[in-house]
């Protein structure tokens, strides 16, 4: 796939693609470079049907350091319009990663701090390996992480993500699953190819239609009242899936007890 300078972007036969922050030298932190690279290859990526999984990861020691130091020294220069452009940006590359139809998980090691920990909740799944280090620092640089806040209140909540904010407190993993920022915690490197494993077989057994309508059921209704309107909306989703191709191949194989279509 696309050649970059700070990602990589690779796609197995099967349709699991594997999107690696490449900065091992910086602890895969943030720069405006990186989130431009990261923009273009999500763009890419929501646009391969082919593709029934994403995982995303970290090369080296840690998963993302948060913003490079150099890039935030780069910004007390800024005005306040080119600072408004560049956290847009961030903010962009996060809501473009929370929407890709695939099923997306972060795999997570060494630490995921600020916009790294941003990264991890925008995901559908996150696993982290035992040790792994967390924080919203931002407070104490006198900031806040406004760009990266509504990803993780989706994760674990509005009482935690405020407690978590304004302390600017260090979390480990172990910490991370309870609160629902990752769901799951494994002992070392082994173990996460073998939960990365289990993750891309989960993956390639939906129906990639049907895993892509399940996400938008989340994002569009998280919020919405009880009532009428809500039952008659989530009715007719269901009645499209079952109406639709997958839908009945899907039905059929069970019926009679064979793979469906998408899982061969």
């Amino acid at each position: 796939m696309s050649e970059y300078e700070t990602i990589m972007l690779d796609a197995t036969r099967e349709g699991i693609a594997i999107l690696t922050l490449n900065r091992p030298d910086k602890h895969n932190a943030f720069n405006g470079k990186v989130i431009e690279e990261l923009t273009d290859a999500l763009e890419t990526l929501e646009e391969q049907d082919t593709l029934r999984m994403v995982i995303l990861r970290g090369l080296g020691p840690s998963f993302s350091a948060g913003a490079d130091l150099e890039w935030m020294r780069a910004a007390q220069g800024w005005t306040r319009q080119d600072n408004e452009q560049d956290a847009f940006a961030l903010a962009e590359m996060l809501r473009k990663l929370a929407e890709l139809p695939q099923m997306t998980v972060a795999l997570v090691q060494g630490a995921a701090m600020g916009g790294g920990a941003g990264l991890v909740a925008a995901c559908d799944i996150a696993v982290a390996i035992e040790g792994t280090k967390f924080r919203f620092s931002e407070v104490r640089l006198g900031l806040t992480p406004a760009t990266i806040s509504p990803f993780v209140i989706n994760a674990i909540g509005p009482r935690m993500a405020k407690a978590l904010f304004v302390s600017a407190e260090s979390f480990d993993a172990a910490f991370a699953e309870k609160i629902g920022l990752v769901q799951y915690v494994v002992k070392d490197e082994t173990e996460l190819a073998e939960m990365e494993e289990h993750l891309g077989s989960l993956a390639l057994g939906a129906a990639p239609g049907a895993i892509r309508d399940a996400k938008a059921l989340v994002l569009d209704f998280t919020g919405i009242p009880y009532g009428e309107g809500l039952s008659r909306e989530s009715s007719k989703r269901i009645a499209a899936r079952r109406a639709g191709d997958e839908g009945k191949e899907g039905l059929a194989a069970f019926l009679e007890k064979r793979k469906p279509d998408w899982a061969k």
